[in-house]
Parts: C-alpha cells; sequence; structure tokens
C-alpha cells in the first residue's frame, strides 16, 4: 500500500482552515524554543538554578524533540498522519500545563522533554500537510506561509514571554499553550484528512536507537563540556565516545539493512541533502543569537523583560517583509543569489553586533534587527521550496521528518555552544581585565565608596565588561559561521517550476 495517500473526503479540503491549523501547530511548537528566553532569570530565582543550569530548560525542549522527530515519519505512515497530529498536540498541551506547576528545576526540566518528545511531530506533520494540501505549482506559497511561522515564532516567543513574564508570571509562558492546543485539536479533527495507514511497515529500532544514542551523548557533551573541562572530563570523553559510536552504528546499519530507518532514496536527491545540511547550519546561527541576545539585553543593559522581548520585535518585521518579496525577488535573481545574499546580510549584521559595547543605543538595536530580520527571511522560503521540489510525495513524511531533525540539532548546538562559549569568554575576559587593575584602584572609588564595598563595585564592573566583551565575541563567531555557508550554496541544483507570483498573494489567498 502506498504510504503517503490521503484518503478522500466529500469535497475539496478547506485549504484556508488546514493551513490555519498547521501553522497553529507549528507556531505553538516553535514558540516554546524561545518564549521562556527572556523569562530565564525569573526562573532561575524561583526554580534555585545557575546560569548554566538554567539553559536546560531551552536546551532539554530541543533535544528531547530532536530525538522524537525521526519517528514521526514511521508513526504516520503506520497509523495516519492526523492520528499522529491529533495525539501529538494533546500531549504537548497537557505537558505545557504541566511545566506550569513545576517548582523545582528537575520537575521543569523533565515536563520540557515531555513537550518536546510530543511536539516534535508538529512542525514535520505540519510541513508535510500543507505540501500534500497545495499542489505542486503552489509550493512556495505553502512553504512561504510555513516560513512565516518557523522563522517569526521564535522572534515572536520572547516578546510574549516578555509581557506574560512581566505582567503576570514566567508560568504564564506555559499556560498559554492550553487554549491554543484545544482549538488546534477540535480543528484537525473537523479539518485535516486522515491518510491511508501503510499496514505491516516495521520500524527499524536498531537505526533509531543508534541514532537516539548518538543526539543524547552529543547534547550532552555541549551542554556539559564547559563545565567540566572539555575532554579533560572522563564524563565528557566517555559522551564523545557514545556519540560517535552511535553514529558509526547507525550509518553502518543503515548501508547495510534492507530496511533502514530513513529511506535510503532521500540521500540520493542531492538538493535536497544539501538544502538540508544549509538549513542546520542556518540554525545553528539563528538559535545561538536568539538564545543570547535577550539575556545579553537584561542582564548587561539592565532591560526590564517586557522591554527587552519588544526591543527584539523589530526582527519579526523585518523577516515578515522578505518572506512577502521573495517571489519578486525569486523571479528577477533566482533561489541562489537570493539565500546567498540572506547570508551575507545575516553574517554582516552579526560582525556588526560584534563591535557593540555597553554604551549602545535601543534605536541601534531596532535597526540592526530589522536588517538581520530581512536577512533570515531571505533564506528559509527559497531553501525550504528548493529542498522538497524535487522529492517523491511517498517520501514528504520522512524527508520533513530528517529536514526537520537537523533543524532541531541546528538550534541545540546553537544554543549549547553559545550559552558555553558566552561562559567561558567571560571567565577568560575577567581575568584578563583584571590584570589591568591596581590592587590600590578601590581606593579612589567615587563618593567615598573604599574597602571592602570599593572592591566588591570594582569586581561588578570588571564582570559586566567581561561579560559584554564575550557576548561580541560569540557574535563575530556566529558571523563568520553565516559566511563560512555561503559557498554551500553553489552546490544547490534548482529545478524549474512555475511560482506563484509572490509569496504576499499566497497569504490573501
Amino acid at each position: 500500500m502506498t504510504e503517503g495517500v490521503v484518503r478522500p473526503l466529500v469535497g475539496e479540503p478547506n485549504k484556508a482552515m488546514i493551513t490555519v491549523i498547521a501553522m497553529a501547530a507549528v507556531t505553538m511548537q516553535l514558540l516554546d524554543t524561545t518564549i521562556a528566553n527572556v523569562a530565564l532569570p525569573h526562573m532561575m530565582g524561583s526554580l534555585g538554578a545557575t546560569l548554566d543550569q538554567i539553559a536546560w530548560v531551552l536546551t532539554s525542549y530541543i533535544v528531547a524533540a530532536a530525538i522524537s522527530t525521526p519517528i514521526t515519519g514511521w508513526l504516520a505512515s503506520r497509523f495516519g498522519r492526523r492520528r499522529i497530529f491529533v495525539w501529538a498536540l494533546v500531549g504537548f498541551t497537557v505537558a505545557s500545563a504541566l511545566c506550569g506547576v513545576a517548582v523545582t528545576l528537575p520537575q521543569i526540566v523533565l515536563f520540557r522533554i515531555l513537550q518536546g518528545l510530543f511536539g516534535a511531530s508538529l512542525v514535520p506533520l505540519s510541513q508535510a500537510i500543507l505540501l500534500d494540501t497545495y499542489p505542486r505549482n503552489e509550493v512556495a506559497r505553502a512553504m512561504a506561509i510555513f516560513s512565516m511561522g518557523v522563522m517569526v515564532a521564535p522572534i515572536i516567543g520572547p516578546i510574549l514571554g516578555g509581557f506574560l513574564t512581566d505582567q503576570y508570571s514566567w508560568r504564564w509562558c506555559f499556560y498559554i499553550n492550553v487554549p491554543l492546543g484545544i482549538l488546534s485539536v477540535l480543528g484537525a479533527l473537523s479539518f485535516i484528512p486522515e491518510t491511508i495507514a501503510t499496514i505491516g511497515r516495521k520500524l527499524d529500532w536498531f537505526g533509531f536507537a543508534f541514532l537516539t544514542l548518538a543526539i543524547a551523548t552529543l547534547q550532552l557533551v555541549l551542554d556539559r563540556g564547559e563545565q567540566r573541562g572539555w575532554f579533560q572530563s572522563g564524563e565528557i570523553v566517555t559522551e564523545a565516545t557514545l556519540c560517535a559510536f552511535g553514529l558509526y552504528m547507525f550509518v553502518v546499519h543503515s548501508t547495510t539493512t534492507t530496511r533502514p530507518f530513513f529511506d535510503v532514496r532521500l540521500f540520493q536527491d542531492r538538493t535536497y541533502v544539501i538544502s538540508t545540511i544549509i538549513m542546520m547550519m542556518i540554525f545553528v546561527v539563528y538559535y545561538g543569537s536568539m538564545a543570547l541576545t535577550p539575556q545579553m539585553l537584561q542582564n548587561e543593559f539592565n532591560y526590564p523583560v517586557l522591554t527587552a522581548g519588544l526591543i527584539m520585535a523589530p526582527r519579526g518585521l523585518g523577516t515578515i517583509v522578505a518572506i512577502l518579496l521573495t517571489g519578486h525577488i525569486n523571479r528577477l535573481v533566482g533561489p541562489r543569489i537570493m539565500i546567498g545574499a540572506g547570508l551575507a546580510i545575516s553574517g554582516l549584521t552579526l560582525f556588526v553586533m560584534s563591535g557593540w559595547s555597553l554604551n549602545v543605543t535601543p534605536k541601534d538595536i531596532i535597526l540592526l534587527g530589522l536588517v538581520q530580520g530581512a536577512g533570515s527571511g531571505l533564506i528559509n522560503v527559497p531553501i525550504t521550496t528548493v529542498a522538497f521540489a524535487t522529492l517523491a510525495s511517498d517520501l514528504r513524511n520522512e524527508g520533513t521528518g530528517l529536514y526537520n531533525l537537523m533543524r532541531n540539532i541546528g538550534s541545540a548546538v546553537g544554543i549549547s555552544v553559545s550559552t558555553s562559549q558566552l561562559v567561558e569568554f567571560t571567565q577568560t575576559n575577567h581575568s584578563r581585565l583584571g590584570e589591568f587593575m591596581s590592587r590600590f584602584r578601590h581606593l579612589n572609588m567615587p563618593h567615598g565608596i573604599s574597602g571592602r564595598a570599593g572592591m566588591e563595585l570594582l569586581n561588578l564592573n570588571i564582570t559586566q565588561q567581561a561579560a559584554m566583551v564575550a557576548y561580541v565575541n560569540v557574535f563575530w563567531l556566529l558571523g563568520l559561521l553565516c559566511l563560512a555557508i555561503i559557498p554551500l550554496v553553489l552546490f544547490l541544483q534548482v529545478p524549474k517550476i512555475q511560482q506563484p507570483a509572490s509569496a504576499a498573494t499566497a497569504m490573501a489567498d
């Protein structure tokens, strides 16, 4: 029986309602990757966690989603796409409510893992639903709408999270999912058609186990490496060894078994493979900067939580405008030039951020955010459209699963590496700045401050400067990585597909 065949309904499917439901699920799932960013300082105090420990609230969610994303294709094909979609929505909604009532760090990390496990299916299934709902000549429209949620939801997250935390509590960052989840479940049951299940299809449990081992241990290395001294620690060496072993066994097993975890035809599509690699690297940069910027605005510039979110809002506006213009730009220059231009813009804006100091103004941050958001918007629609343009329809469940798995891995790597580098750079910079301080400097503090109080104030100033230098160091590294992605774009083979007039038209339909 053919996989991914949609069971026909009476009459034409309601494109508008299916699109709304799919995008509600995408927005809800991706919103939770960043909605807690600006609330982290409040959660640290409430849960009694350190800066390193509280990062698990972000990364536990992402790594859980990364582990369970690959199984989405098999679940949808085996049990039906709508059924898995609905159960994922139900589980995600319940887990969100549990996150809101958590009172300790282990509790919220556990519930965030549950959120990630259930929510992992929402984005790839929503993408597959849209690909089946729209005909091939309207794929760009579908992906423009999809990209709007993928790129804008993480940006809206800090704004909404800032408002809810400031006006109510950080717990409402999770409670907000409950009504939206209930409405999405009712909508999915009413409008989304079911697919025909593939009876008898078996899951490659060995492949899944090896891949899970590789992903989980990779995340542990990234999260705990800086704390443990990286490869000077036996724990990190063990975890890195298990990661390499899991990845090696997954590759060997996949190339020798008759029914591998991922269909080998996916890897025979050169454009799909390159597009997936580019997307993963883009999200390393994207989420690395998204995780650090709200913390910088609050900790170094002392902005209130809501103000920090509002200052980041123009980045989302720039993304929306760029996405709406992608259709027109694509007809003029083609997707490769558009992707390359978006990467160049994103990289250059990060280099500008690497020149920031404690004197940077909100206006400078807002204007740069607009440009940076536009750069991101120029990338996502064409890279996603090109990735699935030539992929067979029966591979869409697995294709979207693998695509979003790599995106999630990129997100987790971006957050973990950026956070660990921030901590390491801060410590290094503090040590170097301290070398220039005279041990009698505190005696010249203003307003008669001297003695122990003077020393503490001086150390506070050094720490603040060291942290600011650490932020700009990380931004410089992210900008360098962004520019390093550009050569990969040259290897994309762009198929000739009739495109709609513009993404703006898609939004109006």
